[in-house]
């Protein structure tokens, strides 16, 4: 069974950081684009980041744009992602998946998600 398990979230003040982690088990994802997305409340789900399969390419939404860093660990088969100077408008519930299609931002799996709250 594929899992993506996300770690990392809480509450944090704004201009804070907070590091999140997806682990992948079931399968190996080093052969295919990672990415994050998010939903705030009352918001539909919006894509956050994603990352090639060998970390070459990355891709931001332009709100996280130089605040928010990609990466992943092919060997740990696990992604992360980097946030920092957090705003309160980055409360979300942030999701990590797995075969993401940059083309069109879909991606095939996806983790239960990790809650991320910047307060003010």
């Amino acid at each position: 069974q594929v899992q993506l398990v996300e770690s990392g979230g809480g509450l944090v003040q704004t201009g804070g950081s907070l590091r999140l982690s997806c682990a992948a088990s079931g399968r190996t994802f080093s052969g295919y684009a990672m990415g994050w997305f998010r939903q705030a409340p009352g918001k539909e789900r919006e894509f956050v980041a994603a990352i090639s399969w060998n970390g070459g390419s990355t891709y931001y939404a332009d709100s996280v744009k130089g605040r928010f860093t990609i990466s992943r660990d092919n060997t740990k088969n696990t992604v992360f992602l980097q946030m920092s100077s957090l705003k309160p408008e980055d409360t979300a519930v942030y999701y990590c998946a797995g075969e993401v299609t940059v083309r069109d931002l879909s991606a095939n799996y996806w983790g239960q998600g990790t809650q991320v709250t910047v307060s003010s």
